[in-house]
């Protein structure tokens, strides 16, 4: 087994457990999930409130469809590939992420709707799960030198953090919504990825004479 499928195994394992675990060991009914939800919500400042609430605006569905349909014109010119796997990766996790709403059925906590008027469906976070596979899909897809790619993905990745981390703050997710939402979001960006690497390139045609 090469060394880039073994890493594709090990982090698809962990990111898969990690998920399955806040679906199935998180929730409401957790004193784990109640007890740090309390104690973020509950011991943020208004200064704290009031960047969450910046933040939180970051994985709202306009600037990550602007941020995505940007990133795909920009790759349809000379790298249609690519711009068609971002594609996918972004529509198709949105719809992923709805659909895992509907079938986890996990209210938000209940101050939710007085907050942010957050009447959806709580796991996996919305906010964390579509901003993880956006910001990294454009990341690991957009050309960049080699170098910067790294510094790109962390970058990414610590956006969808902080966004994450701002729903707790507000008080419309508990922490197994947001952190399942992180795990199924990069999770989702790895598997695709996976699997539009096995494929080959198509062959470039041959010229004319």
């Amino acid at each position: 087994m090469s060394f880039a499928r073994t890493r594709f195994w090990i982090a698809a394992l962990v990111l898969g457990v990690l998920w399955l675990a806040m679906l199935f060991w998180g929730g409401p009914e957790q004193q784990w999930d109640r007890q740090i939800f309390a104690d973020i919500h509950g011991g943020a400042n208004q200064q704290v409130v009031g960047w969450a609430r910046a933040a939180t605006h970051l994985g709202g569905w306009i600037p990550l469809t602007i941020a995505g349909v940007a990133a795909v014109i920009a790759l349809a010119f000379k790298r249609r590939r690519r711009a068609a796997l971002l594609l996918v990766l972004l529509f198709g996790g949105r719809m992923a992420v709805e659909l895992h709403k509907l079938l986890a059925g996990t209210p938000r906590p209940p101050i939710a709707d007085e907050v942010l008027n957050e009447a959806s469906l709580a796991f996996p976070s919305g906010h964390a799960a579509n901003s993880m596979i956006t910001y990294v899909a454009i990341a690991l897809l957009v050309p960049v030198a080699q170098r910067n790619r790294a510094i790109a993905v962390v970058l990414a990745i610590s956006l969808s953090v902080v966004i994450g981390l701002s729903r707790l703050i507000l008080g419309v997710h508990w922490p197994s919504d947001v952190i399942g939402g992180w795990a199924f979001g990069l999770l989702w960006v790895v598997i695709l990825m996976r699997l539009a690497s096995a494929r080959p390139e198509p062959e470039a045609a041959e010229p004319t004479r």
